[in-house]
């Protein structure tokens, strides 16, 4: 587990600037670290949540998590996080993710957010800006603006939209080159026409980012402190500014409210789905399909709607999967059927085996080759031996079956006693009658009976029939309760 480090800092004056480095030393020998700043400060209000908005999920992970595991791909690299609103629950949430957090207690604009990080920036780093509200960002984008940066440019992430609404516009010099960023409520109605927006996100060298980072004022419609003003006051320093390209908008695509996280978490599963199909599984609707994890998948396999995974999953080839079906932390053998409306949850399935439809197999169930778990069957702790059938209407939990081996309808194993959980073992070609309780802990040999309606609390031996009915008696001259009822 790594190590939380929270941080409550005040803003330095920009006053007094005796504590910015002086501009040497910024050359590739120096920039041997790099510092992501990752905005988190946000209250979310339009996300009308008690949750902070950077804990909300896509894709079964929250949204910081995403950034946080992208910002994990640069060697070399740390993560400060800048927390506001729900401080403490973010900063519980992700303890054991080796970052650091910093507090900004007022918002006051990105670059006031991102001057709350500064005590923590290395002077020899490079620093990458991210937000948490925007979380696909492809580490190989990432890469390019670090790159950026690493041969003298500061570097800023831009994208062309068809509306641009609501996003700072990018303004360029006749020569093509990036002049500064006008917001979209200060831009006057000629640049409101710019169809390049910014992102948000840039790099730039610690010693750049200390030395401009006090020029910023809030003389603007939002009295904020924009980080984007940081564009101009480079180019009035003469420093070119790099414009990279993601790899595709979702990269770019922030999240204020739930409409925006309901259509980033599709976008981003039909991302998913079109890298499972391009990979030899087929979907039956690519627009109803769930990974919240990972799934790796062999060929010629077939999923139907509505399925979900989770937790890392693994397909072998030829698998079939039935609608409405649940599988997290599995691995799926090759030719498997999964029948509809069945849960998988931490077990592994054999090569042929068959499952459902509406079944339950709970932790640590593991099906041998060709075996079988039918309608209505629920597992857990089970091993099944190769061939083996549960076919309908049954509880297996802590037992070890061998192969071969058929349960009849109705079977229950009783493994609990309240206090403890005992082992339910059964041999090779043991046949066990419908509407049985076995009893735990108990052993059945191998080739072993056990009579339909039977309750077992011993041991049964090779080649042995096991009875445990109650004597049977026929009440001769039996009124039912209706008659009775009627004569009354």
């Amino acid at each position: 587990m790594g190590t939380c480090f929270f941080a409550r800092l005040a803003v330095p004056s920009s006053d007094n600037l005796s504590w910015l480095p002086r501009l040497t030393g910024v050359g590739n020998e120096a920039m041997v670290n790099t510092d992501i700043v990752i905005l988190a400060a946000g209250k979310g209000t339009r996300m009308r949540s008690s949750l902070p908005k950077v804990l909300h999920a896509v894709a079964g992970k929250p949204l910081l998590k995403h950034v946080l595991t992208a910002a994990r791909t640069v060697p070399n690299a740390r993560q400060i996080v800048v927390v506001g609103h729900g401080a403490e629950r973010i900063e519980q949430a992700f303890c054991a993710d080796d970052c650091l957090f910093v507090q900004q207690a007022e918002q006051l604009g990105t670059a006031h957010a991102v001057q709350m990080a500064l005590t923590h920036v290395r002077d020899n780093a490079r620093v990458l800006v991210l937000y948490a509200d925007v979380p696909l960002i492809n580490p190989q984008t990432i890469a390019k603006l670090l790159d950026a940066v690493s041969h003298g440019q500061m570097s800023l992430l831009t994208i062309e939209r068809e509306d641009p609404s609501g996003y700072g516009r990018i303004v360029r010099s006749q020569s093509g080159e990036i002049d500064a960023i006008v917001e979209h409520k200060d831009a006057r109605p000629d640049q409101l026409d710019i169809t390049e927006v910014n992102t948000g996100v840039l790099a730039i060298t610690a010693a750049h980012l200390k030395a401009w980072l006090p020029l910023i004022n809030n003389q603007n419609s939002q009295k904020e402190y924009y980080l984007t003003d940081l564009i101009a006051i480079a180019r009035a320093h003469g420093h070119t500014v790099k414009s990279v390209q993601p790899l595709s908008q979702i990269e770019t695509e922030g999240i204020n409210d739930r409409l925006q996280l309901s259509q980033v978490e599709r976008a981003y599963q039909l991302q998913l789905a079109h890298t499972l199909l391009n990979a030899g599984t087929s979907l039956a609707d690519p627009a109803r399909f769930d990974v919240r994890g990972t799934l790796s998948a062999g060929t010629d396999n077939f999923i139907d709607v509505n399925c979900v995974f989770e937790g890392d999953v693994v397909l072998g080839s030829d698998v079939i999967i039935g609608p409405n079906c649940s599988i997290s932390g599995s691995v799926i053998g090759d030719g498997v059927e999964i029948k509809a409306n069945s849960v998988i949850e931490s077990s592994i399935i054999g090569d042929q085996a068959s499952v459902g439809p509406f079944a339950r197999l709970r932790a640590g169930t593991q099906l041998g080759k060709g075996s079988k778990i039918g309608n209505f069957v629920e597992t857990k702790k089970a091993q099944l031996g190769k061939g083996s059938k549960v076919s309908h209407l049954s509880y297996v939990g802590d037992a070890k079956l061998g192969d071969h081996v058929n349960i009849g309808a109705g079977t229950i194993t009783c493994n609990y006693d309240g206090v403890n959980k005992h082992q339910t073992t059964i041999g090779h070609h043991v046949f066990v009658g419908s509407n049985s309780t076995l009893v735990s802990p108990l052993t059945l040999a191998d080739g072993s009976f056990v009579a339909a309606g039977s309750t077992l609390t011993r041991s049964v031996d090779e080649r042995e029939l096991g009875v445990g009915r109650a004597k049977q008696r026929n009440i001769s001259g039996w009124t039912p309760p209706r008659e009775k009822h009627k004569r009354d």
